[in-house]
């Protein structure tokens, strides 16, 4: 049957050795499309972007209208631009039907005629336009009478592009294993902290409480005392953890010099909050003494922001955990506004939901012994992940041995 349907687009960039291209035909042909190439031009140089102009065709505009929505989040854009369409949110919390969703990638609508960043990028959102500015705005937080855009017509994504020449993590970037190269793998992390320091950039650290039961807490101070870490994230159960560790020495009950359980450990962590609790939180257990060491005694004498979300299976909580989760994300957009490198260790959910809120621009490796969760970030949108497969300790040590390295390097 002859197709009814047919739109032509255009797609630019570095879209050979990024493998855009060949994305975007895989895309039309599996969605049951065709297409034809009208014009291709490539780049001579190995920094010069290229053009490809093609005809896609389908049976019906329902199909085509699905293929261009499916290509669009890799570039691909119709060659007759038009300005972007929104609708007037009819109710608090909730999208108009049609409206354009999201990914972590560079967006741009067009509107009057011209071409405006979308700011706050950010996956699995909407945009609302607002006196000719765009931004993303998770669901829960629209406001009935917000414009917002809808469709995919004058939008438009800038996949991030993979040049030929290696990059910094290119060995990280295969399928996750436990065989890759470990002490390459820490030293280019090394280099990117110390790289994100020296530029003056935000390096956020993502950690769950095993940082602390595999006895690497005294490595995260010392990346926090020489600000390497601008913003901590994690949950109720690495502060208790490290609270206990300053109070009792232990972890888990565990005392972590002699690495056996001592007597009435079980408590330790409950009474670890407990004193929290009674001395009005964190912060207040450090001005008044009572909390003299420890990760979290660190983030608050450098003055590093730090967010607790809280879970369900809780103990507690510390007074300082934020129990309502919608709270804790709106917290977690604001601490991770311009990080530009975030790093995740031993913990699956705070890595996913970090992951779910930073714009693919920011570099993200996370390590934790535990492959499935380097794969569960990559499946839900977080392709710039890189993954390192090994235990906590060896890591952290090794990670701080290089850095204080690259330091005296710089002397």
């Amino acid at each position: 049957m002859p197709t009814s349907a047919v739109e032509e687009i255009e797609v630019r960039g570095h879209i050979i050795d990024s493998l855009i291209l060949p994305r975007i035909l895989d895309c039309i042909s599996q969605a049951g499309g065709s297409f034809r190439i009208r014009q291709i031009q490539i780049g001579q140089g190995r920094h010069d972007p290229s053009l490809a102009v093609l005809e896609v065709s389908a049976d019906t505009r329902r199909d085509l209208d699905a293929i261009l929505a499916q290509i669009s989040d890799h570039g691909a854009v119709p060659t007759h631009v038009r300005d972007c369409r929104t609708e007037t949110a009819d109710m608090d919390g909730a999208f108009p039907d049609a409206f354009y969703s999201t990914t972590n990638q560079r967006t741009q609508v067009r509107i009057d005629g011209q071409w405006i960043d979308v700011a706050d990028q950010e996956m699995d959102c909407g945009i609302v336009i607002e006196s000719g500015t765009a931004r993303c705005i998770p669901m829960i937080d629209v406001k009935q009478t917000m414009e917002v855009v809808v469709g995919h017509m004058g939008v438009r994504v800038f996949p991030e592009e993979r040049h030929a020449e290696k990059q910094a993590f290119e060995f990280m970037s295969s399928s996750v294993s436990t065989e890759k190269p470990k002490g390459v793998a820490v030293l280019q992390v090394a280099k990117l902290l110390h790289e994100t320091k020296l530029a003056g950039a935000k390096t956020a650290l993502v950690g769950g409480p095993a940082i602390v039961h595999t006895g690497s807490s005294k490595h995260l101070e010392w990346l926090i005392e020489h600000q390497y870490v601008q913003v901590l994230l994690a949950g109720n159960a690495l502060a208790t953890h490290d609270i206990e560790r300053s109070l009792f020495g232990t972890s888990l009950g565990v005392d972590l010099e002699r690495g056996d359980p001592v007597d009435s450990g079980h408590e330790h962590h409950l009474r670890a909050i407990n004193t929290i609790r009674r001395a009005g939180g964190i912060r207040q257990a450090v001005g008044s003494g009572v909390l003299k060491s420890g990760i979290m005694y660190q983030c608050v004498q450098r003055d590093v922001p730090f967010l607790l979300a809280g879970s369900i299976r809780d103990d507690g909580p510390l007074p300082d955990v934020v129990t309502d989760v919608l709270d804790a994300q709106r917290a977690m957009r604001k601490l991770l506004k311009d990080v530009r490198f975030c790093l995740m260790v031993a913990t699956t959910l705070h890595s996913i939901a970090v992951g779910n809120l930073l714009p693919s621009w920011v570099k993200v490796v996370c390590v934790d012994i535990n492959p499935s969760t380097v794969i569960k970030l990559s499946d839900r949108g977080s392709f710039q992940t890189m993954g390192l497969v090994t235990d906590v300790e060896p890591f952290m040590r090794t990670l701080v041995r290089e850095v204080q390295q690259l330091t005296e390097a710089d002397r």
